[in-house]
């Protein structure tokens, strides 16, 4: 079988796979450790692997081979982009800087390398609030690419921000409206928010209005959310997904998309069979130049001290 055979080059090869939570079921099953943005990030910064194979979008497999400059990082299909990372370039941050000399850049980490070698710190969903909040409040933050998490950001912390005019297509389908009705469908569920999505400022100030008290987590904070919490039902705002994993971790439980049209197509580019021949014949190598890689390394490795 094709998953045996992706297990025995792993060992013969000395390779690990690395699968973000919005991979199919499939890529899931061989991979040695699923996780979102941050979590890759760390594990492939640590691996003693020779060869990693990033089932995710091209922006990740940047991130991990700027951590391992001296490892062959392989992605299954190049065409996996990212329409959020693709909204925003290295010159959009350059002309900000130029207009304001003492700010401070903090890309989102679905930024292609560009771009993260321009910025001053790198952040995730997981640990974008305590990096803004970080910052002296006198120096001017602009905050990239995604609005709706800037949006999110500003309300928690207060501080007055630029935000980049970029969003995920995927969460920005996922509306106030679609909450709200299915909160009425499933009224004892909690909700979890992923703050990308385009329901995030809204929810954030309306659902508590009707007695909620919903959850605004990362895909990996969800993860350890359900598995601690007493409630049987939940209602997911992200990417499908993670509702695969949702299932293997804390099985027994009831989770319901709050849009179950969230799909990345860029994901699930990445299957089994593109997997097994990226690793078989060590294609797709994902090279950051060294010049990019340097800058973009520091502000990554900033991303870290918050973590």
């Amino acid at each position: 079988m094709l998953k045996e055979e992706v297990l025995r080059l792993k060992r013969e090869k000395n390779a690990v796979i690395l699968a973000h939570n919005y991979q199919l079921p499939e890529v899931k099953d061989v991979a040695d450790f699923i996780g979102d943005s941050l979590n890759l990030s760390m594990e492939a910064a640590r691996t003693k692997a020779d060869i990693i194979v990033f089932a995710g979008v091209y922006f990740m497999a940047e991130t991990a081979a700027i951590l391992n400059p001296d490892k062959k990082v392989l992605i299954p299909d190049p065409g996996a982009g990212c329409s959020l990372a693709s909204s925003v370039s290295a010159a959009d941050v350059l002309e900000w800087r130029r207009r304001h000399p003492n700010g401070v850049v903090v890309a989102y980490i679905n930024t292609y390398a560009e771009v993260k070698a321009v910025s001053d710190y790198v952040c995730t969903s997981a640990n974008c609030l305590k990096i803004i909040e970080a910052i002296p409040s006198g120096r001017p933050v602009l905050f990239l690419p995604d609005k709706y998490l800037g949006l999110y950001i500003k309300a928690k912390t207060g501080r007055e921000i630029d935000i980049w005019d970029g969003e995920c297509h995927v969460h920005a389908k996922i509306t106030s409206p679609k909450i709200t009705a299915k909160i009425k469908l499933y009224r004892d569920a909690e909700v979890l928010i992923h703050p990308e999505c385009g329901c995030g400022t809204a929810c954030l100030l309306e659902l508590p209005k009707m007695g909620l008290s919903p959850k605004f987590l990362s895909t990996e904070g969800m993860v350890k959310y359900v598995k601690q919490s007493p409630a049987r039902r939940f209602i997911i705002a992200t990417e499908v997904g993670i509702i695969d994993r949702l299932e293997r971790e804390a099985p027994g439980k009831e989770y319901i998309p709050a849009a179950e049209d969230a799909i990345c197509e860029y994901m699930k580019l990445i299957t089994l069979d593109k997997v097994h021949r990226s690793l078989k014949e060590e294609i797709y190598r994902v090279v950051v130049p060294e010049d990019i890689a340097k800058k973009a390394r520091l502000a990554i490795e900033r991303m870290f001290e918050f973590a």
